[in-house]
């Protein structure tokens, strides 16, 4: 049977497989629709300092193979969440991890240290939303992602993880703004920026008209990220997302230098969808006799 366990950074993994921030809400309400033993963690919906509303209806959409989403990030704060969700963390099957975001460098030191206070495993900083009213995106500019880092590096010890956006020119000067500020991992990516118009109404299907759009359309996207960041740098460990929806999905970003691979956007069609994932994933290794699925990483055979 293939050892699926791996190390991403300072922190060892059952299995290569993340569950997504955003798309399991708290971890805590996700639990009761979906089997979440065979994942390494989970990473629970972003929270920043004070409550945020989040955008009006609508603000979800099909788009082709797609979705596009423009939740923006509505949350309670994080004091709350600390109160609510924190008591309850240990008693979850999976490691969870708490994901901050902010509007100043200051915030998000404030809501990373806020949530270090509980048991999270780790914290990623959700640097890459596209769907913030108002809002720049911090990951397309390396100033801007380094100085969060390092403000959140001084603030926490538990490990920390960048969530960067596909969306930038350079997504390797990113990454070494990230990697240099302290980060222990990259995620990459998050969606990008995308619309949709209903010709019927002649409306935006999202009331803001953009949002953040994922799926399957994204992976190539998001793959290609991996392997230029993974040959910037071959020692960064690195969280593959986007568009992940099978095994073959995984072994794609694990062959490209991802140590482990978040699926995201797929559990709102199919909650239970990383048993089969790792199912399929273990199906994989028996056939190409891979005792330890840690060999797969960055092994892909360039022309």
């Amino acid at each position: 049977m293939t050892d699926m366990s791996v190390t991403l950074g300072p922190v060892p993994l059952r299995s290569p497989l993340i569950a997504a921030s955003g798309t399991v809400g708290s971890v805590i309400d996700f639990v009761g629709v979906s089997a979440l033993e065979g994942y390494g963690a989970a990473v629970a919906k972003s929270v920043s300092r004070t409550p945020w509303p989040g955008n009006p209806a609508p603000r979800l959409a099909n788009a082709g193979a797609g979705m596009l989403n423009a939740i923006g990030i509505q949350n309670s704060g994080v004091a709350a969440w600390v109160a609510e969700i924190g008591p309850h963390l240990s008693d979850l099957p999976v490691p969870v991890w708490g994901s901050a975001v902010g509007k100043t460098v200051e915030e998000f030191a404030e809501v990373a240290e806020q949530l270090a206070t509980t048991d999270v495993e780790a914290i990623e900083l959700n640097l890459s939303c596209p769907n913030l009213a108002g809002e720049t995106i911090w990951a397309l500019d390396a100033d801007a992602t380094g100085a969060v880092v390092q403000a959140v590096r001084a603030a926490v010890g538990k490990p920390i993880g960048a969530k960067l956006s596909p969306g930038a020119q350079d997504i390797v000067g990113i990454a070494r703004a990230a990697l240099e500020g302290g980060a222990d991992w990259l995620v990459l990516t998050n969606t990008i920026s995308g619309a949709a118009i209903d010709i019927e109404t002649k409306r935006p299907f999202l009331n803001r008209t953009t949002g953040g759009f994922s799926g399957p359309p994204l992976k190539p996207v998001a793959l290609r990220c991996v392997l230029e960041v993974r040959t910037a740098f071959p020692s960064a460990p690195i969280v593959g997302c986007g568009g992940v929806r099978s095994g073959a999905d995984v072994v794609e970003y694990l062959l490209a230098g991802a140590s482990a691979v978040a699926i995201g956007t797929a559990h709102f069609e199919r909650p239970r969808v990383g048993r089969t994932v790792l199912r399929q994933l273990e199906q994989y290794c028996r056939r190409h006799r891979v005792d330890q699925v840690s060999e797969l990483i960055g092994a892909m055979k360039p022309w």
